[in-house]
């Protein structure tokens, strides 16, 4: 079990560098830039630039439907919808306010994009312990 538990960490952790590293940007608009770039091609294929979500569904399947395991499929299902519909309001609807604008531009630090290193990694490990 313990064994499992390693692989499903480092699994995850690969797949969530993958998804770091193709949406990395200095600024959230820079961000949303890149993952426009993907939408705006095709709607699925954006999905399938997310294979962490769909590691999550896996994973709550694996654990008989794990409460942590669930929390961890409802954070990443909420990562998405939030990116589309950000994507929406900037690039389709064009809808900013001076407080969004000023929000999407702020610089953001060179760690955070890794925060979910941190955070995800340890729904697994609670789910099985």
């Amino acid at each position: 079990m313990i064994e499992d538990l390693y692989l499903y960490i480092i699994i995850y952790i690969v797949l969530e560098l993958y998804e770091v590293q193709w949406q990395k940007a200095q600024t959230i608009m820079g961000m949303l830039a890149r993952m426009y770039a993907y939408y705006s091609k095709n709607v699925f294929l954006f999905l399938l630039m997310h294979p962490t979500f769909y590691f999550a569904v896996w994973f709550v399947l694996e654990t008989n439907y794990n409460g942590y395991a669930v929390t961890l499929l409802l954070f990443k299902a909420a990562d998405i919808i939030t990116k589309m519909v950000l994507i929406k309001r900037v690039f389709i609807d064009k809808d900013l306010d001076e407080q969004m604008q000023l929000s999407l531009f702020m610089p953001i630090g060179d760690y955070l994009p890794y925060a979910g290193l941190l955070l995800y990694p340890f729904f697994i490990y609670m789910a099985l312990a």
